[in-house]
C-alpha cells in the first residue's frame, strides 16, 4: 500500500480541466437534461422514446439533447430514419447516478439505494 502523499493527492487538475468541468455542471443544471441522462443509463435510446418517457414536447427535448451532445456527454447514432442516443462514457452515468443518490441522502428516511429489494418490490411473486 502506498503512503500517503498529501502534494501528489492534492494537486490541482490542469485549468482547462477545470473549465471542462464547470461545463458539464452547468449542462446538469437542468432537470430535464438529468432525466434524460438518468434514461440512457442502462443503453441507447431513439428519441421518440425519450420523448415518451420525460413527456415534454419533442423540439424540447431535442434542444436538450442537442446540448448534452455539444457538451460531449451523449453519442447519436442513426438508423434510418430514427437516431438513438446514448451516454458517451460511464463517468456520465457515474454522475447523474451520485448526483441523484446524494440527493436522496439530503432527504427525509433512509435513502432508496439503500434500501434492499424485496419480493415486492421487484416484481417477484412469493
Amino acid at each position: 500500500m502506498r503512503a500517503y502523499d498529501r502534494d501528489a493527492d492534492s494537486a490541482l487538475p490542469a485549468e482547462e480541466q477545470v473549465e471542462l468541468a464547470v461545463e458539464v455542471f452547468r449542462m446538469l443544471a437542468d432537470p430535464t437534461r438529468i432525466r434524460l441522462l438518468w434514461l440512457l443509463r442502462d443503453g441507447e435510446l431513439p428519441v421518440q422514446e425519450l420523448v415518451d418517457r420525460v413527456r415534454k414536447p419533442q423540439t424540447t427535448v431535442s434542444q436538450h439533447l442537442a446540448k448534452l451532445r455539444l457538451a460531449r456527454l451523449v453519442t447519436t447514432r442513426r438508423q434510418g430514419a430514427q437516431v438513438f442516443y446514448a451516454l458517451t462514457n460511464g463517468h456520465v452515468s457515474h454522475l447523474v447516478v451520485d448526483g441523484i443518490q446524494h440527493a436522496e441522502h439530503v432527504g427525509p428516511g433512509v435513502p432508496a439505494h439503500h434500501v434492499r429489494p424485496t419480493p415486492t418490490t421487484t416484481g417477484e411473486r412469493r
